[in-house]
This record gives structure tokens, sequence and C-alpha cells, in this order.
């Protein structure tokens, strides 16, 4: 006679990895090109309606600082810039994780059409921050931890945009574009902690203060708008700049298949 328990246990392990597959079938090519088609458009959209309210608040209706008058409405373009210079390599770090575990290609096509993006984030961030600065501290640049930890920040990402185009086999290069990601993500936690740790010119953080923002209501307002335009923006361009690589990959494999 047959046990029922011995008949059971077998297919505990074959369930729980059909729908390990089935996770990775709705994040493969096949199912993550068109669902980005249909989001790319709308996040473009609604980036520049967001960034055409956002930048006719700062400009118009924000008051001026009693300090640094009119200067200060660089904030709407340095702070949104900053914050996402540093998230985006967070989220390189993530999926570069996720990648190694789970060897999922679309992983380090994300990652590495963030990487791009987060560089010009990074580049903008330091030039409007030294235009910003120049009334303000008189001067363009000073070797403090902030600005020194922000300056290493581009460095990470242009070499991780170099170690990328360095190999012609796809397979080294997520691998080593994950290495690279992971162990530079440590960057990140010391430009957040700079401001609080070392003596620095830069200011404390006036949004993510944990009394809640110190910021004037009429100037939170542009700000949060540019912030949601900025992140829409990037959605769209990192959608738009992975569905480019997953067909020129494909692309590629088909001529060398010819």
């Amino acid at each position: 006679m047959t046990n029922v328990d011995q008949l059971k246990k077998p297919s505990a392990k074959p369930v729980k990895k059909s729908r390990f597959s089935a996770l990775k079938r709705l994040i493969s090519y096949k199912y993550f090109v068109p669902f980005a088609k249909i989001l790319i458009p709308w996040a473009f959209i609604l980036s520049a309606l967001f960034a055409i309210a956002g930048l006719y608040y700062g400009l118009f209706d924000s008051p001026v600082d009693y300090q640094q008058g009119d200067t200060v409405r660089i904030m709407y373009i340095h702070v949104p810039a900053a914050i996402l210079s540093s998230a985006l390599y967070m989220f390189m770090a993530a999926l570069s994780v996720l990648f190694l575990i789970f060897r999922i290609k679309l992983f380090p096509v994300i990652a590495r059409s963030a990487a791009v993006l987060g560089a010009v984030y990074t580049l903008i961030t330091l030039v409007t921050g030294a235009i910003w600065g120049a009334p303000t501290w008189g001067t363009w640049w000073v070797w403090d931890v902030r600005l020194t930890s922000v300056l290493i920040l581009f460095f990470l990402y242009l070499g991780y945009i170099g170690l990328d185009n360095a190999f012609e086999d796809r397979e080294k290069a997520n691998m080593g574009i994950s290495i690279l990601a992971i162990i530079g993500v440590v960057i990140v936690p010391i430009i957040k902690a700079s401001v609080y740790l070392f003596a620095t010119l830069h200011q404390k953080s006036t949004i993510f203060a944990s009394g809640g923002p110190s910021l004037d209501a009429a100037m939170l307002k542009p700000l949060v708008l540019m912030m949601i335009a900025y992140v829409l923006f990037t959605a769209g361009y990192i959608l738009l700049k992975s569905v480019h690589l997953i067909y020129k990959e494909q692309l590629l494999q088909v001529y060398t298949k010819n």
C-alpha cells in the first residue's frame, strides 16, 4: 500500500520552482518591453507638466530668501538632482545584488540605463552647487567632505560606464559593473552623513529633517513639483533606454548568428 505523505512531498520543490520561473518570465524582455512602451510617453508628458508648474511657482510665486535673494531659486534644479544622483546609485546597487543572486539579465540592463542619467544628475549637482555656493559661501569650490564625496560619486558613475563599455562580452560586463556598483554604494551614506559628522559649509537637510521640513511652504511647493517632475522624467528615460538596449542586444544576436 502506497504512503500518501510520500507522494505529496516530491511536489513541494517543483511548485516552488515553477513559481520562481513564472516570476522570471514576468520580468523578462518579452513582458518588460511592451509594458515599458505603455509607460514611457505618460512618464514624459506628466514630467513636462509638473516641471512647467514647478518652474512657474519657483520663479514667479516663491519668495526670495532674506539672505540669498533670488540665488535661492537654483534650489529647484539643484536639490532634486542631488537627491536622485544618490538614489539612482542605490537603485543600481540593488539591481546588481538581485542580478548576482538570480542572474536575471534585465536587471543589469536597467542599471546601466540609469548610470548615464545618474552621472548627468551628479554633474548638475556639482555645477549648480558651485553657482549657488559662489555668492553664498564666497567660493566656487571647497574640498570639504560633502562636495568631495559627491565628486567621488560622479567618478564612480564614469567608472561604471567606462567598465561597461570596456567589455564586448555582455556576461563579463554584467558581472563587472554589478560588483563595482555594490562596492561603490558605500559613498552614498557618506554623502548623507557628511553634513552631520564633519565641519562643512554645506547646510543640513531642510526637507528630510527629523522635525519635518523647515522650508517655507511657498518654497516647498515648487520644490516638490520639481522633484516629481525629475522622478517621472527619470522613470521615462530609464524605461526608454532599457528598451533601446534590449533591441540593440537582440539585433546583435541576430547579426552574430548570421
